[in-house]
């Protein structure tokens, strides 16, 4: 498992363990897409957040990748941010969260968030859901 990356500081470092921890959890597909449809324009924001969303914080040893999975499914929830949420219920059904533990931070985060925000989370969930277990069968 990448969790025992430790990155340097040297970008280069933070960049290439940011790479394998996006993939480890967001799948290799969805990082490869996503990095070769940057345009010049969005390339810099791709770089950066591979290198430090997921070089600098999702590598360190705090807490297991389950647990920032839950956080993340929450605090997209909460900026009603449903365009992200779907590539990581797929990360955290990756990181070993199962169909009822999203469901209840969903619940958790509806509390917090409101309502339609945790409606429209739990839609994009539910068909990721889907997918994710069509895929499999």
């Amino acid at each position: 498992m990448t969790e025992d990356v430790t990155p340097t500081d040297a970008p280069a470092d933070l960049y290439e363990a940011g790479l394998a921890m996006r993939k480890q959890v967001l799948g290799a597909d969805h990082v490869e897409r996503s990095l070769a449809n940057a345009s010049d324009f969005g390339r810099p924001i791709q770089e950066l957040v591979t290198e430090y969303c997921w070089g600098k914080v999702w590598t360190r040893d705090g807490l297991q990748l389950r647990e920032r999975s839950m956080l993340n499914l929450a605090m997209l929830t909460v900026l009603n941010r449903g365009h992200e949420l779907s590539a990581h219920v797929r990360g955290a059904v990756r990181n070993g969260l199962s169909t009822s533990e999203i469901r209840e931070v969903l619940l958790q985060a509806a509390i917090y968030a409101g309502v339609p925000a945790a409606l429209e989370s739990v839609r994009i969930a539910e068909k990721t859901l889907a997918a994710v277990d069509a895929e499999q069968a």
